[in-house]
Protein backbone atom coordinates (compact mmCIF):
# COMPACT_ATOMS: atom_id res chain seq x y z
CA UNK A 1 0.00 0.00 0.00
CA UNK A 2 1.61 3.33 -1.04
CA UNK A 3 2.27 5.87 1.64
CA UNK A 4 0.12 8.98 1.79
CA UNK A 5 2.01 11.96 0.41
CA UNK A 6 0.85 15.52 0.81
CA UNK A 7 1.67 18.16 -1.82
CA UNK A 8 4.55 20.58 -1.44
CA UNK A 9 3.76 23.06 1.40
CA UNK A 10 3.33 25.97 -1.04
CA UNK A 11 1.04 23.83 -3.22
CA UNK A 12 -0.98 22.85 -0.17
CA UNK A 13 -1.42 26.46 0.94
CA UNK A 14 -2.29 27.70 -2.54
CA UNK A 15 -4.89 24.94 -2.69
CA UNK A 16 -6.32 26.23 0.59
CA UNK A 17 -6.46 29.75 -0.90
CA UNK A 18 -8.40 28.37 -3.90
CA UNK A 19 -10.82 26.50 -1.62
CA UNK A 20 -11.32 29.64 0.47
CA UNK A 21 -12.12 31.64 -2.66
CA UNK A 22 -14.59 28.97 -3.81
CA UNK A 23 -16.36 29.12 -0.44
CA UNK A 24 -16.98 32.84 -0.91
CA UNK A 25 -19.17 31.88 -3.89
CA UNK A 26 -21.05 29.20 -1.93
CA UNK A 27 -21.57 30.58 1.58
CA UNK A 28 -23.70 33.67 2.19
CA UNK A 29 -21.86 36.81 3.23
CA UNK A 30 -22.60 38.09 6.72
CA UNK A 31 -21.33 40.58 9.24
CA UNK A 32 -21.29 41.27 12.99
CA UNK A 33 -21.01 44.83 14.23
CA UNK A 34 -17.88 45.53 16.25
CA UNK A 35 -16.73 47.91 18.94
CA UNK A 36 -13.40 48.69 20.59
CA UNK A 37 -12.94 46.95 23.90
CA UNK A 38 -11.03 49.13 26.41
CA UNK A 39 -9.84 46.10 28.39
CA UNK A 40 -8.05 44.47 25.49
CA UNK A 41 -7.60 47.39 23.10
CA UNK A 42 -9.05 45.30 20.28
CA UNK A 43 -12.19 45.43 18.15
CA UNK A 44 -14.63 42.76 19.29
CA UNK A 45 -17.93 41.58 17.84
CA UNK A 46 -21.28 42.58 19.37
CA UNK A 47 -23.53 39.62 20.15
CA UNK A 48 -26.88 39.56 18.38
CA UNK A 49 -25.85 41.89 15.55
CA UNK A 50 -25.24 39.30 12.81
CA UNK A 51 -26.91 40.15 9.52
CA UNK A 52 -26.68 38.99 5.94
CA UNK A 53 -25.01 41.41 3.55
CA UNK A 54 -24.52 41.57 -0.20
CA UNK A 55 -22.38 38.74 -1.51
CA UNK A 56 -18.76 39.65 -2.19
CA UNK A 57 -17.31 36.57 -3.91
CA UNK A 58 -13.56 36.51 -4.46
CA UNK A 59 -12.62 35.99 -8.09
CA UNK A 60 -9.56 34.10 -9.38
CA UNK A 61 -7.33 37.15 -9.80
CA UNK A 62 -8.48 38.63 -6.50
CA UNK A 63 -7.51 35.33 -4.83
CA UNK A 64 -4.03 35.58 -6.33
CA UNK A 65 -3.75 39.19 -5.16
CA UNK A 66 -4.58 37.93 -1.64
CA UNK A 67 -1.19 36.20 -1.54
CA UNK A 68 0.90 39.41 -1.52
CA UNK A 69 -1.72 40.93 0.77
CA UNK A 70 -1.21 38.02 3.14
CA UNK A 71 2.54 38.56 3.08
CA UNK A 72 2.03 42.25 3.88
CA UNK A 73 -0.51 41.41 6.59
CA UNK A 74 2.00 39.06 8.22
CA UNK A 75 4.90 41.50 7.75
CA UNK A 76 5.79 41.80 11.44
CA UNK A 77 5.89 38.01 11.84
CA UNK A 78 7.95 37.56 8.67
CA UNK A 79 10.35 40.31 9.79
CA UNK A 80 10.74 38.46 13.08
CA UNK A 81 11.58 35.22 11.26
CA UNK A 82 14.14 36.98 9.07
CA UNK A 83 15.85 38.88 11.87
CA UNK A 84 15.95 36.00 14.35
CA UNK A 85 17.11 33.73 11.53
CA UNK A 86 19.83 36.21 10.66
CA UNK A 87 20.89 36.52 14.30
CA UNK A 88 21.16 32.75 14.74
CA UNK A 89 23.13 32.43 11.51
CA UNK A 90 25.60 34.98 12.89
CA UNK A 91 25.80 33.01 16.14
CA UNK A 92 26.28 29.77 14.21
CA UNK A 93 29.01 31.39 12.09
CA UNK A 94 30.94 32.26 15.27
CA UNK A 95 30.98 28.56 16.15
CA UNK A 96 29.00 28.99 19.37
CA UNK A 97 26.06 26.80 18.34
CA UNK A 98 28.32 24.08 17.01
CA UNK A 99 30.44 23.96 20.17
CA UNK A 100 27.34 23.99 22.37
CA UNK A 101 25.59 21.22 20.42
CA UNK A 102 28.72 19.08 20.16
CA UNK A 103 29.49 19.48 23.85
CA UNK A 104 25.97 18.49 24.84
CA UNK A 105 25.90 15.58 22.39
CA UNK A 106 29.26 14.33 23.64
CA UNK A 107 28.22 14.47 27.28
CA UNK A 108 24.88 12.83 26.53
CA UNK A 109 26.35 9.98 24.49
CA UNK A 110 24.75 6.75 25.63
CA UNK A 111 21.93 8.60 27.42
CA UNK A 112 20.93 11.06 24.73
CA UNK A 113 17.21 10.56 25.33
CA UNK A 114 17.63 12.84 28.34
CA UNK A 115 17.90 15.81 25.99
CA UNK A 116 14.27 15.40 24.90
CA UNK A 117 12.53 15.99 28.25
CA UNK A 118 15.04 18.67 29.23
CA UNK A 119 14.62 20.61 25.97
CA UNK A 120 10.87 19.98 25.97
CA UNK A 121 10.40 21.47 29.42
CA UNK A 122 12.46 24.52 28.43
CA UNK A 123 10.52 25.14 25.20
CA UNK A 124 7.18 24.41 26.88
CA UNK A 125 7.83 27.37 29.15
CA UNK A 126 8.01 29.56 26.04
CA UNK A 127 4.54 28.35 25.06
CA UNK A 128 3.11 28.62 28.56
CA UNK A 129 4.41 32.12 29.21
CA UNK A 130 4.06 33.80 25.82
CA UNK A 131 2.83 31.33 23.16
CA UNK A 132 6.13 31.07 21.30
CA UNK A 133 5.89 29.63 17.81
CA UNK A 134 7.34 31.83 15.08
CA UNK A 135 10.18 32.70 17.46
CA UNK A 136 11.28 29.06 17.47
CA UNK A 137 11.86 28.72 13.72
CA UNK A 138 15.37 30.11 13.97
CA UNK A 139 16.27 27.46 16.57
CA UNK A 140 16.06 24.74 13.90
CA UNK A 141 19.79 24.75 12.99
CA UNK A 142 20.78 24.43 16.65
CA UNK A 143 18.18 21.72 17.28
CA UNK A 144 19.38 19.72 14.29
CA UNK A 145 22.99 20.13 15.40
CA UNK A 146 21.92 18.66 18.73
CA UNK A 147 19.66 15.82 17.56
CA UNK A 148 21.54 14.53 14.53
CA UNK A 149 24.69 13.45 16.43
CA UNK A 150 22.37 11.56 18.79
CA UNK A 151 20.66 9.74 15.92
CA UNK A 152 17.23 11.34 16.32
CA UNK A 153 15.11 12.13 13.21
CA UNK A 154 14.25 15.78 12.40
CA UNK A 155 10.64 15.25 13.53
CA UNK A 156 12.04 15.01 17.06
CA UNK A 157 13.57 18.47 16.78
CA UNK A 158 10.20 19.99 15.83
CA UNK A 159 8.30 17.98 18.45
CA UNK A 160 10.49 19.03 21.36
CA UNK A 161 10.37 22.71 20.39
CA UNK A 162 7.34 24.05 18.52
CA UNK A 163 5.22 20.99 19.28
CA UNK A 164 5.64 21.08 23.03
CA UNK A 165 5.36 24.89 23.04
CA UNK A 166 1.97 24.61 21.31
CA UNK A 167 0.80 22.09 23.91
CA UNK A 168 2.03 24.36 26.69
CA UNK A 169 0.17 27.32 25.19
CA UNK A 170 -3.05 25.33 24.70
CA UNK A 171 -3.20 24.33 28.37
CA UNK A 172 -1.46 27.39 29.85
CA UNK A 173 -2.96 29.28 32.80
CA UNK A 174 -1.08 32.50 31.98
CA UNK A 175 -0.61 32.74 28.19
CA UNK A 176 -1.32 36.46 27.54
CA UNK A 177 -2.19 35.95 23.86
CA UNK A 178 -4.78 33.28 24.49
CA UNK A 179 -6.19 32.53 27.94
CA UNK A 180 -5.62 35.99 29.45
CA UNK A 181 -7.24 37.87 26.56
CA UNK A 182 -10.17 35.39 26.56
CA UNK A 183 -10.63 35.85 30.32
CA UNK A 184 -10.68 39.62 29.91
CA UNK A 185 -13.35 39.32 27.23
CA UNK A 186 -15.34 37.01 29.51
CA UNK A 187 -14.93 39.50 32.38
CA UNK A 188 -13.02 36.97 34.47
CA UNK A 189 -10.01 37.75 36.62
CA UNK A 190 -6.70 37.04 34.82
CA UNK A 191 -5.24 33.90 36.33
CA UNK A 192 -8.61 32.60 37.54
CA UNK A 193 -8.88 28.81 37.27
CA UNK A 194 -5.09 28.62 37.76
CA UNK A 195 -5.03 25.44 39.84
CA UNK A 196 -7.39 23.61 37.51
CA UNK A 197 -5.38 24.56 34.42
CA UNK A 198 -2.11 23.51 36.06
CA UNK A 199 -3.67 20.15 36.97
CA UNK A 200 -4.52 19.54 33.30
CA UNK A 201 -1.30 21.08 31.94
CA UNK A 202 0.92 18.54 33.70
CA UNK A 203 -0.57 15.39 32.11
CA UNK A 204 -0.88 17.15 28.73
CA UNK A 205 2.86 17.87 28.69
CA UNK A 206 3.48 14.35 29.95
CA UNK A 207 1.54 12.87 27.03
CA UNK A 208 3.44 14.92 24.44
CA UNK A 209 6.91 14.44 25.91
CA UNK A 210 6.36 10.69 26.40
CA UNK A 211 5.13 10.36 22.82
CA UNK A 212 8.20 12.25 21.59
CA UNK A 213 10.49 9.96 23.60
CA UNK A 214 8.90 6.80 22.19
CA UNK A 215 9.10 8.14 18.64
CA UNK A 216 12.74 9.19 19.02
CA UNK A 217 13.75 5.83 20.50
CA UNK A 218 11.86 3.88 17.85
CA UNK A 219 13.33 5.84 14.93
CA UNK A 220 16.81 6.41 16.38
CA UNK A 221 19.65 5.51 14.06
CA UNK A 222 23.19 4.59 15.09
CA UNK A 223 25.72 7.31 14.36
CA UNK A 224 29.49 7.29 14.25
CA UNK A 225 31.11 10.45 15.53
CA UNK A 226 34.69 11.48 16.22
CA UNK A 227 33.59 13.50 19.24
CA UNK A 228 34.66 10.88 21.76
CA UNK A 229 38.33 11.75 21.28
CA UNK A 230 37.84 15.52 21.47
CA UNK A 231 37.74 17.68 24.54
CA UNK A 232 35.23 20.35 23.65
CA UNK A 233 34.86 23.42 25.80
CA UNK A 234 32.76 26.51 25.45
CA UNK A 235 34.76 29.71 25.30
CA UNK A 236 33.91 32.80 27.34
CA UNK A 237 32.58 34.42 24.17
CA UNK A 238 30.17 31.50 23.71
CA UNK A 239 28.91 31.89 27.27
CA UNK A 240 28.45 35.63 26.73
CA UNK A 241 26.50 35.10 23.50
CA UNK A 242 24.25 32.46 25.09
CA UNK A 243 23.67 34.79 28.03
CA UNK A 244 22.63 37.56 25.60
CA UNK A 245 20.06 35.20 24.04
CA UNK A 246 18.57 34.31 27.43
CA UNK A 247 18.55 37.97 28.50
CA UNK A 248 16.86 39.00 25.23
CA UNK A 249 14.04 36.51 25.75
CA UNK A 250 13.74 37.54 29.38
CA UNK A 251 13.41 41.19 28.39
CA UNK A 252 10.81 40.31 25.78
CA UNK A 253 8.74 38.21 28.19
CA UNK A 254 8.68 41.16 30.58
CA UNK A 255 7.85 43.57 27.75
CA UNK A 256 5.07 41.32 26.37
CA UNK A 257 3.43 40.95 29.76
CA UNK A 258 3.97 44.45 31.13
CA UNK A 259 4.58 46.85 28.25
CA UNK A 260 2.43 45.45 25.45
CA UNK A 261 5.40 44.45 23.30
CA UNK A 262 4.84 42.33 20.21
CA UNK A 263 6.94 40.91 17.37
CA UNK A 264 8.60 44.17 16.32
CA UNK A 265 10.30 44.60 19.70
CA UNK A 266 11.53 40.99 19.73
CA UNK A 267 12.88 41.41 16.19
CA UNK A 268 14.82 44.47 17.31
CA UNK A 269 16.21 42.66 20.35
CA UNK A 270 17.55 39.82 18.23
CA UNK A 271 19.04 42.15 15.68
CA UNK A 272 21.05 43.60 18.56
CA UNK A 273 21.93 40.08 19.76
CA UNK A 274 23.13 39.13 16.28
CA UNK A 275 25.29 42.20 15.89
CA UNK A 276 26.76 41.74 19.36
CA UNK A 277 27.50 38.07 18.69
CA UNK A 278 29.21 38.88 15.41
CA UNK A 279 31.47 41.45 16.99
CA UNK A 280 32.28 39.21 19.96
CA UNK A 281 32.97 36.33 17.62
CA UNK A 282 35.50 38.38 15.58
CA UNK A 283 33.38 38.29 12.43
CA UNK A 284 33.79 42.02 11.99
CA UNK A 285 31.19 44.37 10.58
CA UNK A 286 31.29 42.93 7.05
CA UNK A 287 31.34 39.33 8.25
CA UNK A 288 28.38 39.98 10.51
CA UNK A 289 26.46 41.61 7.66
CA UNK A 290 27.20 38.69 5.33
CA UNK A 291 26.03 36.22 7.99
CA UNK A 292 22.79 38.16 8.38
CA UNK A 293 22.22 38.02 4.62
CA UNK A 294 22.81 34.26 4.59
CA UNK A 295 20.36 33.94 7.48
CA UNK A 296 17.77 35.93 5.55
CA UNK A 297 18.21 33.58 2.59
CA UNK A 298 17.74 30.49 4.76
CA UNK A 299 14.52 31.90 6.22
CA UNK A 300 13.02 33.10 2.91
CA UNK A 301 10.96 29.96 2.36
CA UNK A 302 9.72 29.94 5.96
CA UNK A 303 8.66 33.57 5.62
CA UNK A 304 6.80 32.85 2.40
CA UNK A 305 4.88 30.01 4.03
CA UNK A 306 3.70 32.33 6.79
CA UNK A 307 2.53 34.89 4.24
CA UNK A 308 0.76 32.28 2.08
CA UNK A 309 -1.00 30.88 5.15
CA UNK A 310 -2.18 34.36 6.08
CA UNK A 311 -3.59 34.79 2.55
CA UNK A 312 -6.25 32.18 3.33
CA UNK A 313 -7.75 34.39 6.02
CA UNK A 314 -7.44 37.43 3.72
CA UNK A 315 -9.61 35.69 1.11
CA UNK A 316 -12.25 34.64 3.64
CA UNK A 317 -12.32 38.10 5.17
CA UNK A 318 -12.63 39.86 1.81
CA UNK A 319 -15.46 37.48 0.91
CA UNK A 320 -17.18 38.44 4.19
CA UNK A 321 -17.85 34.82 5.20
CA UNK A 322 -15.76 34.52 8.39
CA UNK A 323 -18.62 35.83 10.54
CA UNK A 324 -21.03 33.53 8.70
CA UNK A 325 -18.90 30.51 9.58
CA UNK A 326 -18.78 31.56 13.24
CA UNK A 327 -22.53 32.18 13.41
CA UNK A 328 -23.34 28.86 11.72
CA UNK A 329 -21.10 26.82 13.98
CA UNK A 330 -22.16 28.24 17.32
CA UNK A 331 -25.91 28.89 16.90
CA UNK A 332 -26.89 25.19 17.28
CA UNK A 333 -25.02 24.99 20.60
CA UNK A 334 -27.68 27.12 22.31
CA UNK A 335 -30.09 24.16 22.27
CA UNK A 336 -27.74 21.68 23.97
CA UNK A 337 -27.32 20.83 27.68
CA UNK A 338 -24.38 22.63 29.38
CA UNK A 339 -21.89 19.74 29.19
CA UNK A 340 -22.64 19.01 25.53
CA UNK A 341 -22.51 22.74 24.84
CA UNK A 342 -18.97 22.85 26.22
CA UNK A 343 -17.96 19.97 23.96
CA UNK A 344 -19.69 21.66 21.01
CA UNK A 345 -17.84 24.91 21.72
CA UNK A 346 -14.52 23.10 21.68
CA UNK A 347 -15.30 21.39 18.37
CA UNK A 348 -16.54 24.67 16.94
CA UNK A 349 -13.32 26.42 17.94
CA UNK A 350 -11.32 23.62 16.32
CA UNK A 351 -13.22 24.12 13.06
CA UNK A 352 -12.92 27.91 13.15
CA UNK A 353 -9.19 27.77 13.76
CA UNK A 354 -8.60 26.46 10.24
CA UNK A 355 -9.72 29.72 8.55
CA UNK A 356 -8.76 31.92 11.55
CA UNK A 357 -5.27 30.73 12.51
CA UNK A 358 -4.66 33.54 15.02
CA UNK A 359 -5.63 32.46 18.55
CA UNK A 360 -5.96 36.04 19.78
CA UNK A 361 -7.95 36.97 16.66
CA UNK A 362 -10.22 34.00 17.25
CA UNK A 363 -10.77 35.09 20.86
CA UNK A 364 -11.99 38.57 19.95
CA UNK A 365 -14.16 37.08 17.21
CA UNK A 366 -15.88 34.36 19.22
CA UNK A 367 -15.78 35.06 22.96
CA UNK A 368 -18.15 38.08 22.87
CA UNK A 369 -20.69 35.74 21.24
CA UNK A 370 -20.15 32.76 23.51
CA UNK A 371 -20.15 34.59 26.85
CA UNK A 372 -23.82 35.65 26.69
CA UNK A 373 -24.67 32.22 25.23
CA UNK A 374 -22.93 30.57 28.19
CA UNK A 375 -24.91 32.70 30.63
CA UNK A 376 -28.14 31.81 28.85
CA UNK A 377 -27.63 28.02 29.08
CA UNK A 378 -26.06 28.04 32.55
CA UNK A 379 -22.51 27.20 31.47
CA UNK A 380 -19.76 28.81 33.60
CA UNK A 381 -17.82 31.42 31.64
CA UNK A 382 -14.55 29.83 32.72
CA UNK A 383 -15.61 26.65 30.93
CA UNK A 384 -16.33 28.65 27.76
CA UNK A 385 -12.78 30.00 27.96
CA UNK A 386 -11.41 26.47 28.43
CA UNK A 387 -13.36 25.25 25.38
CA UNK A 388 -11.83 28.05 23.29
CA UNK A 389 -8.36 27.47 24.72
CA UNK A 390 -8.34 23.71 24.10
CA UNK A 391 -10.14 23.79 20.75
CA UNK A 392 -8.07 26.52 19.12
CA UNK A 393 -4.80 25.80 20.91
CA UNK A 394 -4.54 22.11 20.08
CA UNK A 395 -5.27 22.80 16.40
CA UNK A 396 -1.94 24.64 16.26
CA UNK A 397 -0.34 21.16 16.22
CA UNK A 398 -1.87 19.97 12.95
CA UNK A 399 -3.56 22.67 10.86
CA UNK A 400 -1.76 23.57 7.61
CA UNK A 401 -2.95 27.16 7.95
CA UNK A 402 -0.62 27.57 10.94
CA UNK A 403 2.18 29.35 9.10
CA UNK A 404 4.64 28.87 11.98
CA UNK A 405 4.16 25.10 11.90
CA UNK A 406 4.58 24.88 8.13
CA UNK A 407 7.64 27.14 8.27
CA UNK A 408 9.18 25.10 11.09
CA UNK A 409 8.64 21.85 9.20
CA UNK A 410 10.16 23.34 6.05
CA UNK A 411 13.19 24.65 7.94
CA UNK A 412 13.77 21.25 9.55
CA UNK A 413 13.24 19.34 6.30
CA UNK A 414 10.19 17.45 7.64
CA UNK A 415 7.37 16.59 5.27
CA UNK A 416 3.89 17.51 6.46
CA UNK A 417 2.65 13.91 6.17
CA UNK A 418 5.55 12.67 8.33
CA UNK A 419 4.64 15.22 10.96
CA UNK A 420 0.98 14.17 10.83
CA UNK A 421 1.89 10.51 11.34
CA UNK A 422 3.69 11.53 14.51
CA UNK A 423 1.36 14.25 15.79
CA UNK A 424 -2.14 12.95 15.01
CA UNK A 425 -2.17 10.10 17.57
CA UNK A 426 -0.90 12.43 20.31
CA UNK A 427 -3.38 15.10 19.21
CA UNK A 428 -6.17 12.55 19.61
CA UNK A 429 -5.06 11.68 23.15
CA UNK A 430 -4.84 15.38 24.06
CA UNK A 431 -8.33 16.02 22.66
CA UNK A 432 -9.68 13.22 24.88
CA UNK A 433 -7.87 14.76 27.86
CA UNK A 434 -9.35 18.18 27.03
CA UNK A 435 -12.87 16.77 26.73
CA UNK A 436 -12.48 15.02 30.08
CA UNK A 437 -11.24 18.27 31.62
CA UNK A 438 -14.26 20.15 30.26
CA UNK A 439 -16.57 17.52 31.72
CA UNK A 440 -14.96 17.87 35.14
CA UNK A 441 -15.03 21.67 34.90
CA UNK A 442 -18.78 21.62 34.19
CA UNK A 443 -19.41 19.12 36.98
CA UNK A 444 -17.57 21.20 39.61
CA UNK A 445 -18.90 24.50 38.28
CA UNK A 446 -15.45 25.98 37.63
CA UNK A 447 -15.48 29.75 37.96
Amino acid sequence: MPKLRFPHPLTLLVGCVIIAAALTWILPAGHYERREDPKTGRNIVIAGTYRRIEAQPVGPFQAVVAIPKGIVDAASVIALVFLIGGAFTVIERTGTLGRLAETLADRLRGRGLVVIPVASVAFSLGGILMQMQEELIAFVPMLLLLTRPLGFPPVTAVAMSLGVAAVGAAFSPVNPFQVIIAQKLAELSPGSGLVFRLAVLAPALGVWITGTLFYARRHREPVDSPLASRQLRLQWRDVAVLAFIVIAFGIYIYGAQRLGWEFDQLSALFFVVGVTAGLLGHLGVNGTAEAFVDGFKSMAFAGLLIGFARAIYVVLNEGQIVDTVVQSLFTPIAHLPPTLSAFGMMLGHSAIHLPVPSTSGQAVLTMPLLVPLSDLIGLPRQVAVLAYQYGAGLCELITPTNGALMAMLAAAGVRYEDWMRFALPLYGVLVVLAIAALGVAVAVGLR
